[in-house]
């Protein structure tokens, strides 16, 4: 119970700060590798909820049926933990999505590429300050960032702070 009240507050203080968002929210896995795997809030493929259910109910661990889409051809995997992911490999840059769903059952997505590139340093830091509820605010260049650590993965709230007048 306590760790859904973590959950639901983390994502309710993601809403709030991505409201005010200039810049991205982003989903940080950290990968066996040592690497990170980015995914960002928005993108250029898109497809419906009809799309994405469909998707969804059709991912296996090797990988669903192949589906037409909006997009084109996807398949959807799901894996060891519950994530499913899509493949759309004719999608011209943003070639998978990343379905999550909420504590109400809600369907999110996220994106392979996106608009923020952050360094191997400033990922680390992210995941590094994450909390269930929020870490500490960081300076990533001229924007703040707040890490929050969900079931998923670190989210990252990215914003350009607003300049007060003298």
């Amino acid at each position: 119970m306590r760790f859904a009240r973590n959950i639901v507050a983390a994502l309710a203080a993601v809403a709030a700060l991505a409201a005010n968002a200039a810049d991205n929210t982003l989903l940080i896995q950290h990968e066996p590798n040592g690497s990170f795997k980015v995914w960002h809030i928005e993108g250029e493929t898109n497809l419906t909820d009809a799309e994405l259910q469909t998707l969804e109910v059709s991912a296996r661990p090797g990988g669903g049926e192949t589906i037409q889409t909006s997009a084109g051809p996807a398949s959807a995997f799901e894996t060891g933990n519950g994530i499913i992911t899509i493949a759309i490999p004719d999608a011209p840059r943003d070639k998978a999505l990343l379905i999550d769903r909420d504590a109400c059952g809600g369907v999110g997505t996220w994106h392979s590429a996106g608009p923020t590139v952050l360094t191997d340093e400033q990922l680390t830091d992210l995941v590094v300050a994450a909390q269930p509820g929020g870490g500490k605010t960081l300076m990533l260049g001229n924007s703040r960032a707040k890490a929050f650590t969900t079931r998923v993965g670190v989210i990252a709230v990215i914003w350009k702070p607003v300049e007060r007048r003298p």
